[in-house]
């Protein structure tokens, strides 16, 4: 029965571990089953249903007398029992190469069997009638599995039966034509035998191709119609996919709108890959243009879809449907609207680059692929060419496109369909240098400037061969061929704008934008070209340029442009080094003579400068800064005429801020330089001037001008962080002369400065933006300016450069400038908690202590706990606490100095209103509640011990509303924890009301409420008010001394001792006196081990009060010791939800059902239906064609 190739005397394996195993070449394997078949069908066939009942991961088998006797319904519900639901997983979709290989398998093995079947056995009505009823059946069971495996199989058995329809179509045609050709021979000439045989076997393939076209609709009626709105997305996936492949090869047959409706309403289907496969069967119909003019009533029907979808959330499907709007724009150009381009066009500034780069195809296709006769026979470069006109075009489109002024984004996406445009560099400075023909329509200046742009960023791509920032994951490694390419785009970019770009800066020379642009393109260069190519005289001509632009502007972009290509131009490296460090020199020379020239003037007394001599060394001042950035001007000596005119500054006052913030700038680049070329002689000089720049710095920092002040905070902060003890690692020890912490007084001033510009209000800087406070640019670049200072100092929080404390002032503004500063300021947390867990927690507790005084400064004396300033200061306090995280190992000592300070914080200040009224900051302690949780249980007792001492008896009898902090936070430490006390108190108070059914030990997974007890669970203040009231002894938490089941030691503790011994303060502490350092960084130890010896004695006076509670039970009901020999139940009165829990013991079972398996599956075998409005949007249900 199951005999395949039997090897090496091995056992005769099924069909299914043939194909699974994939030894044999599927030609084989279906040779073999066919000769099995011609012997015995039935034996054969039932190999045949066994093969795709395994295949689908069912562990039974049909027997012969089941097939004999069964109906396929019955059989499938046979093979349904026992199917092992262990695990969701069968061979269609099980991971690994030997499955994948499988699947693969699988599909051959069907499309093999029908085209070898083809000729006699899929016409016996036997073998394909049975097939195709056993997959009908199975595609509508309830088992995932069976539906997946037997839908693939229907579909692939589908697309071999087209196949096989195509041949008997493509057979009938030419049987046609011969039998036409025969019959108009001339009688003498024709075979009447021939005609009979033509006509005999038209009419074969005729009845062939009916009962071939029977079965195809027997498929798609009872598999297609059901499951391409199946509930799982494979399986719809898998019905789109293969329709697209039958209407691709048979057209004339499924290539219309019966079909193609299909198609059309998944693509609103709500699964990814199902949306995808829709795309992708479009285009391979648009791909054919024969094809694409049939589509035209789908393409209007379902055109807006198709462009909607260009937006699709799935990345995958956004691209495919870009090409495949490509390619209806291939098929006609009356398609699409100017609206449905632009609705594409705009994605080629997408960060994502496999869609910008299909936009990129889509606007090259509509834009540059269409010429015109008038354009045939044109010059192939130049400014007349074909290629002038289309980089028009692409400069027309760069400024049209108003929503982004990104060159470098449109040119990578263009880059890979319309590179050979982008490189005719030779073209784009043909247009930019040479005067348009007549009649020929000039470039604009903003034109101009846009080419220039599109220009330096083809130059960039092609010598880097990488997209720009955001747009891909780093740099890729580049293949031999592109690096060739590159090599040669890179030769020819030098050869053509050596010669070319001193003309282009001649030309340019006053226009910013542009020059700024063509001062970067030297950076590409090949220098070495210079010389092999012989091109020196052009390299003098470009030096004489960049200083001619330097002397003609004083812009910093310029400036530094100018700057940065002298600084690639002297590249020791290559030999002309030398000509352009002589030119260099000569510059920089005449420079700071004239800077020093006019600074004597300048500072001249008596005299008041006007406004040229302000201009002068403004300007001067601008590029000798602009030039100490990228070059070593130490040998010039600045600092002195620096420091010179900023100290006349501050002496004076009314020094232009312009003129202030370059000399700040230019000691800055000094003293960098100096620290970059160190040598040992220098550090006392290089102390010296960096200790007095600073100093100078700092007084600036009391500037009038706002400009000034955060030029000199920038500075500071910088040499700060430079300079800081970090200076000495990596074996730099000797530096250690250099270090520059700064005291407290400059601290302060910091923090002023950053609490005074950087936390206000948006419309409290309309200053920023020129008096415009609707300019939402300028505010944005405001905000930018003040997260920038503000980054600057967490920067000297994070390495230590100023006290960790000094971050509460920062910390405190988390909530009211979240969307401002928040991620700044919650990485600042991240960074200070990673360096030191304890001090971090001070300093997070000091902020809401600020807070805290602030608002009684605000508000009075009198906290209102339902105020905004209140719950604002709570709501912080639960941000910081979550960003604690989970492991309360890692935080634990963190914590519980939080909640050490916080306690010791609010009992610092006496009552306001004498002896007996709440202390002034009692309030506080709701606040620190908000930390509770993160405390481990052990540490709660620790911790509500340590408030005890702070504490009077009296405070612990109080229950006014002014109290309600002190209740809520010993509340918040009790809930959760395993205070014994309050175990004994519960269990005596309600034993009477506790019936137990089991015997249980006291363990926290026992733990069972007691009725009263749930609503002590309650967080309000009333209920835990009224639970104390109704308790005999309204007392400490963990005092067991006033019970009467306590074991007293007459020599250890008198009577009158029991208040005391909970309640008093020890003689050297005082509530109102903070705690000695030493005892400080021992009272965790310390109240561990009171608790763990308070903890014993507990535990002797409860064991006593259960044996006591079980003799007066007994004694009450009169019966015997059986059940109350059990262990009591001892119940807390407060139970937090982790207690709930772990309390909760359910006698639950695990089922592990397949992931397919829902509840409808579970149930018993019923019809499959559909919702469709779990597949599809509505609107797709009310398609017709």
């Amino acid at each position: 029965v199951n005999g395949h190739h039997p090897e090496n005397g091995a056992e005769s394996m099924t069909l299914f571990e043939v194909v699974k195993m994939g030894k044999s070449a599927t030609q084989s394997v279906v040779d073999d089953w066919i000769e099995a078949y011609k012997h015995d069908r039935d034996v054969a066939l039932l190999d045949l249903i066994n093969f795709f009942i395994q295949c689908s991961g069912c562990k039974g088998a049909v027997s012969g007398e089941m097939f004999r006797h069964m109906q396929n319904s019955e059989i499938i519900r046979k093979m349904t029992e026992e199917f092992d639901e262990d695990s969701g997983d069968y061979p269609l979709t099980q991971s690994g190469p030997q499955w994948k290989k499988f699947r693969s398998s699988f599909c051959d093995f069907i499309a093999v069997l029908v085209r070898q079947c083809q000729y006699s056995i899929i016409y016996d009505e036997y073998m394909m009638d049975t097939v195709i009823s056993l997959l009908t059946g199975l595609s509508d069971s309830q088992v995932r599995a069976f539906r997946h495996t037997s839908t693939q199989a229907a579909m692939k058995l589908m697309t071999a039966l087209v196949n096989v329809a195509l041949n008997l179509s493509i057979n009938m045609d030419n049987t046609q034509r011969q039998y036409e050709a025969e019959r108009n021979k001339v009688v003498a000439k024709r075979a009447n035998d021939r005609l009979e045989l033509l006509l005999q076997k038209r009419k074969e393939l005729q009845e062939n191709q009916d009962e071939i076209e029977n079965m195809m609709n027997a498929i798609f009626k009872g598999v297609f119609v059901h499951r391409y709105r199946d509930a799982i997305a494979e399986i719809r996936a898998i019905c789109i996919e293969e329709i697209g492949m039958w209407m691709k090869l048979y057209s004339d047959a499924f290539l219309n709108d019966s079909y193609l409706k299909y198609v059309g309403w998944t693509m609103h289907d709500k699964q990814g890959e199902v949306r995808l496969k829709c795309l992708t069967a479009l285009q391979g119909l648009f791909y054919n243009r024969e094809l694409g003019v049939r589509l035209e009533l789908f393409t209007s029907r379902f055109k807006d879809r198709i462009v909607s979808m260009t937006l699709d959330k799935e990345y995958d499907v956004a691209v495919q449907a870009i090409k495949l709007l490509t390619l209806v724009l291939q098929s006609s150009d009356e398609v699409l609207s100017a609206e449905d381009c632009e609705n594409v066009y705009h994605l080629v500034y997408s960060a994502h680059r496999p869609i910008a780069v299909s936009a990129g195809e889509f606007l090259f296709k509509k834009l540059f692929s269409h010429q015109g006769p008038e354009e045939e026979g044109l010059p192939r470069r130049g400014r007349q060419s074909l290629n002038g006109s289309l980089i028009k075009t692409t400069v027309f489109f760069f400024l049209e496109s108003e929503l982004h002024e990104h060159g470098a984004y449109l040119v990578d996406s263009l880059w890979e369909c319309g590179s050979e445009l982008l490189k005719d560099w030779e073209t784009m400075i043909s247009l930019l240098l040479d005067e348009p023909v007549t009649g020929e329509e000039a470039l604009t200046d903003r034109q101009e400037t846009a080419l220039v742009e599109i220009m330096l960023c083809a130059i960039r791509q092609a010598c880097e061969c990488h997209p720009p920032v955001g747009r891909g994951s780093g740099k890729r490694v580049l293949t031999a061929k592109e690096k060739k390419t590159q090599l040669d785009d890179r030769t020819r970019i030098t050869e053509m704008f050596a010669v070319a770009l001193p003309l282009l800066l001649a030309k340019y020379c006053v226009d910013i934008d542009k020059v700024t642009n063509l001062l970067q393109i030297p950076k590409f260069f090949d220098l070495d070209i210079y010389t092999t190519g012989r091109l020196e005289k052009h390299l003098d001509a470009l030096l004489r340029q960049i200083w001619e632009v330097q002397d003609k502007h004083t812009d910093t972009e310029v400036l530094e442009a100018c700057s940065t290509t002298y600084r690639y131009l002297c590249n020791e490296e290559f030999t002309i080094y030398n000509r352009v460090d002589i030119t260099r020199s000569q510059f920089l020379d005449e420079l700071v003579d004239k800077f020093n020239r006019l600074l004597e003037d300048f500072l001249q007394e008596g005299e008041e400068p006007d406004e040229d001599d302000v201009y002068q060394v403004l300007s001067t001042l601008k590029k000798i800064s602009a030039f100490h950035n990228a070059h070593d001007l130490s040998k010039w000596d600045l600092f002195t005429s620096n420091y010179r005119l900023l100290n006349t500054g501050l002496q004076n006052g009314d020094m232009p801020e312009q003129i202030v913030i370059h000399a700040m700038q230019c000691t800055h680049y000094i003293i960098l330089w100096h620290l970059a070329r160190f040598q040992t002689g220098d550090m006392v000089t290089l102390r010296k001037q960096m200790r007095a720049f600073c100093l100078m710095c700092q007084r600036y920092l009391s500037s009038v001008n706002t400009a000034v002040k955060e030029q000199a905070f920038t500075i500071l902060c910088d040499l700060l962080l430079i300079f800081s003890h970090q200076i000495m690692s990596s074996g730099r020890e000797q530096l250690e002369p250099l270090v520059y912490m700064p005291d407290a007084s400059l601290q302060a001033e910091l923090l002023n400065f950053i609490l005074d510009q950087v936390f206000i209000d948006q419309d409290d800087d309309n200053n920023s933006t020129d008096g415009q406070p609707d300019d939402e640019a300028g505010k944005i670049e405001a905000l930018h300016k003040r997260r920038n200072l503000l980054a600057a100092y967490c920067k000297l929080i994070i390495y230590n450069v100023v006290q960790m404390d000094t971050a509460a002032d920062i910390f405190k503004q988390y909530m009211k400038y979240y969307n401002d500063y928040g991620d700044i300021i919650k990485e600042t947390m991240s960074k200070t908690r990673q360096i030191d867990k304890i001090q971090c927690a001070k300093t997070l507790i000091l902020s809401l202590q600020t807070l805290f005084n602030e608002m009684l400064s605000e508000l009075g004396l009198n906290v209102d706990r339902s105020s905004s300033a209140f719950c604002g200061i709570k709501e912080l306090a639960r941000r910081f606490s979550l960003t604690f995280g989970l492991d309360q190992v890692k935080t634990r000592e963190a914590i519980a100095m939080l909640h050490k300070n916080g306690i010791e914080f609010a009992f610092k200040e006496p009552s306001p209103h004498g002896e007996g009224g709440p202390p002034l900051n009692l309030a506080f302690l709701d606040v620190l509640s908000e930390f509770s949780s993160k405390l481990m249980r052990q540490d709660k007792r620790t911790v509500h011990m340590y408030l005890e001492r702070f504490m009077t008896f009296q405070m612990a009898l109080q229950r006014e509303d002014c109290w309600l902090p002190l209740i809520s936070y010993r509340n918040s430490l009790q809930v959760g924890g395993d205070d014994d006390n309050m175990s004994v108190i519960s269990g005596i108070s309600s034993r009477g009301s506790s019936v137990r059914s089991k015997k249980s030990k006291i363990t926290t997974s026992s733990k069972r409420k007691m009725p009263e007890e749930e609503n002590s669970c309650s967080s309000s203040d009333a209920v835990w008010m009224n639970r104390e009231q109704n308790m005999q002894t309204p007392m400490m938490m963990h005092s067991p001394h006033l019970t009467s089941t306590v074991l007293r030691d007459p020599k250890k503790m008198r009577p009158e001792d029991s208040y005391t011994a909970a309640y008093s303060m020890p003689s050297e502490q005082h509530p109102h006196q903070p705690l000695p350092p030493h005892t400080q960084v021992t009272w965790m130890l310390t109240q561990r081990q009171q608790a763990e010896a308070c903890q014993q004695q507990e535990r002797v006076s409860m064991h006593y009060a259960k044996m006591r509670n079980h003799m007066q039970q007994a004694i009450r009901r009169g019966t015997g010791l059986m059940e109350d020999d059990e262990e009591p139940i001892v119940e807390d009165v407060m139970m937090s939800s982790e207690d709930i829990n772990e309390g909760m013991d359910f006698d639950t079972m695990d089922i592990d059902l397949p992931a397919s398996k829902n509840r409808r599956e579970r149930t018993e075998l019923k019809p499959d239906y559909f919702d469709p409005s779990s597949i599809m949007d509505d609107s797709v249900r009310t398609f017709h064609f």
